[in-house]
């Protein structure tokens, strides 16, 4: 393993370690989030390496790169997140949105070259991008408890079983050249953390406790996703399995 990376991995546990000693105030404890110490330190991790690593090269990719060029970066990684999104639909049986997709990504992959243009929305063709743990959800699988995973950031138990379906579905996964497939990824995570820089800012200056306020959009955003858009009244996302049937196609 790298030394760089022992390193990481010896920062990461001593401020678990240390999260997972401290108690919680009563005001900031939410049943959906039972893990909260470990969550926290998790998420202080997470901060000090985005600081340290990836806010700084977001920043520079986002100054010598034309914003045509990060547009047209953003489009393509879109189309790849619709072939993968295809799929879910499928199993989703929501066999129009994955018409759409599958429509997107001939679209945007030939006339868009490659999609680095979205030529797709220009012609009507909405763009849903389903993973698989909405898939786990349409299925009835309930979110479980909110995890936050080292440099990945917030997800639920259902949601980190989702990623790896996500990552094996994803075209790049199949490459058989390693520098290749983490060349993708790095400029995929780069390129999306650029995106979300006037986003992070204003949530650092916003929010009274930025993890709270992101766990809790994470959470509320995540549920109208699996719902699309159109979430139950009751709050049963917290347990294993719901019970609540399928949404329609």
């Amino acid at each position: 393993m790298p030394r760089w990376l022992n390193r990481v991995a010896a920062v990461l546990t001593v401020s678990i370690v240390v999260g997972g000693c401290a108690s919680v105030p009563a005001e900031y404890r939410d049943p959906r989030d039972p893990w909260q110490p470990f969550n926290r330190a998790v998420f202080k991790f997470n901060t000090d390496f985005d600081n340290a690593f990836l806010k700084p090269a977001a920043q520079g990719y986002r100054f010598v790169t034309p914003e045509p060029v990060d547009e047209g970066v953003t489009n393509f990684f879109n189309n790849v997140a619709d072939a993968t999104s295809a799929v879910n639909n499928v199993l989703q049986f929501k066999l129009s949105r994955a018409g759409s997709d599958v429509g997107r990504v001939f679209i945007n992959t030939t006339v868009g070259f490659v999609g680095f243009f979205d030529v797709a929305s220009n012609v009507g063709l909405p763009s849903y991008k389903e993973d698989f743990g909405q898939t786990l959800g349409y299925w009835g699988f309930g979110a479980g408890p909110f995890v936050m995973l080292p440099i990945l950031g917030p997800s639920s138990v259902r949601g980190t079983f989702g990623l790896a379906g996500d990552i094996v579905l994803d075209p790049f996964f199949s490459l058989e050249e390693d520098e290749i497939y983490w060349g993708f990824v790095t400029l995929r995570v780069v390129d999306r953390r650029a995106d979300l820089l006037a986003a992070g800012d204003l949530m650092d200056e916003a929010a009274i406790d930025p993890y709270t306020f992101m766990r809790d959009a994470y959470l509320q955003r995540r549920r109208n996703l699996v719902h699309d858009g159109n979430p139950p009244q009751a709050d049963d996302d917290g347990i294993l399995w719901e019970d609540t049937p399928p949404a329609e196609p």
